[in-house]
C-alpha cells in the first residue's frame, strides 16, 4: 500500500483486524466472520471504469472495493460519475501488490476471457455465485479482476481458488471492465434471492372492476365508436364482443374502467360539439 505499512493482527477467534500504519493517521478495516465478498480490480487503467464498478456495488448491496495499483484513483472524481455512492468510496483500500489485497481472503475467485493453456478450475458465473456466498460466510471473498488491456496474468491466476468465464460472442470475447463486474454482482444478487423480493405497490391502487363497472365501459365504448363511425364497414355485435374478449383477458381495477370510461365520453362530447358547431356554421 503506497506509503504504508500493512499489517494483519489477529485478535480474537473469527476476528481479523487489518492496520496500515499510515504517518499521522490510521485506517482500519475490521472484518469480521459474517458474509464479506471484495472486488478487487487488478490495475485498472481507467479511471470511469473504477467509478462504474463503485457504482454497481452500491447497486446490488454490496460495499467492499480494492484497488491494486490504478493508474489513477481520485475519489471525488469517482464520485462526481458514480453519485451517492459516498458509502462505498469511504471503503475503499488501495495497495501496492496484489498478495497484500487478498491476504485475508479464504476464498479467491479470478475473472478472465482468455482461454488458458494450463488446466484450472474453471466455472460459469451462475455456478460460481452459490459458492461464493458459501465461501463468503466463512470469510472474505474476493472477485478478481485484470486491467482493461490485457486481463489478469497467470501468477494472478495462479492465486485464484476459482477462475470464471463470462459466456460471450468467441469472436469478441472481451468485456468492459466494469460490465464484468455487473454481470457478476447480478448473477450474486439472484443467488442470494433478490428476486424474490416484491415489486413496489402502485401508490394508487383500486379495487377490481365490477360487472357494473364494465358494461358502463362498454356501453360508453360503443357509443364512442359510433360517433366516429367505426360501425360504417363492421358489424357492431361483432366488434363490441371483441372487446369484450380484450378486456375480459387483461383484468381491469376500478381506476382503469374509469379512465377508460372517461376517455370514451371525452370522445362523444367531442363529437357533440363538432356538431354544433357545423350547425352553426349551416344555420
Amino acid at each position: 500500500m503506497r506509503n504504508a505499512e500493512c499489517q494483519w493482527e489477529c485478535r480474537e477467534a473469527n476476528d481479523l483486524t487489518l492496520q496500515f500504519r499510515i504517518p499521522h493517521s490510521a485506517l482500519r478495516i475490521r472484518v469480521l466472520g459474517a458474509m464479506s465478498i471484495v472486488v478487487v480490480l487488478h490495475e485498472p487503467q481507467d479511471l470511469v471504469n473504477i467509478a462504474h464498478v463503485v457504482r454497481a456495488l452500491k447497486n446490488f448491496g454490496f460495499r467492499d472495493l480494492r484497488l491494486v495499483s490504478p493508474r489513477e484513483y481520485d475519489p471525488y472524481r469517482v464520485e462526481g460519475i458514480a453519485h451517492q455512492t459516498q458509502d462505498v468510496l469511504a471503503r475503499v483500500v488501495r495497495f501496492d501488490r496484489l498478495e497484500d489485497a487478498l491476504l485475508d481472503c479464504v476464498h479467491v475467485v479470478g475473472f478472465t476471457a482468455r482461454g488458458r493453456t494450463v488446466k484450472r478450475n474453471l466455472q460459469r458465473p451462475r455456478e460460481a455465485a452459490a459458492e461464493i456466498l458459501t465461501q463468503a460466510d466463512a470469510g472474505p471473498t474476493a472477485l478478481l479482476y485484470g486491467r482493461e488491456d490485457k486481463g489478469l496474468p497467470n501468477e494472478a491466476l495462479d492465486l485464484c481458488h476459482r477462475v470464471v468465464t463470462i459466456p460471450t460472442n468467441a469472436a469478441y470475447p472481451s468485456l468492459n471492465l466494469a460490465h464484468a463486474v455487473v454481470l457478476t454482482l447480478y448473477e450474486l444478487a439472484l443467488a442470494r434471492g433478490d428476486d424474490a423480493r416484491p415489486f413496489k405497490a402502485p401508490r394508487r391502487e383500486g379495487g377490481p372492476a365490477t360487472v357494473d363497472d364494465l358494461e358502463r365501459l362498454f356501453a360508453d365504448a360503443e357509443a364512442a365508436l359510433r360517433v366516429i363511425e367505426f360501425f360504417k364497414t363492421r358489424q357492431v355485435e361483432g366488434v363490441m364482443r371483441t372487446l369484450r374478449e380484450v378486456i375480459h383477458r387483461t383484468p381491469l381495477d376500478q381506476r382503469e374502467a374509469k379512465l377508460l370510461r372517461a376517455m370514451a365520453i371525452e370522445v362523444v362530447k367531442y363529437g357533440e360539439r363538432l356538431a354544433r358547431s357545423r350547425l352553426h356554421v349551416d344555420g
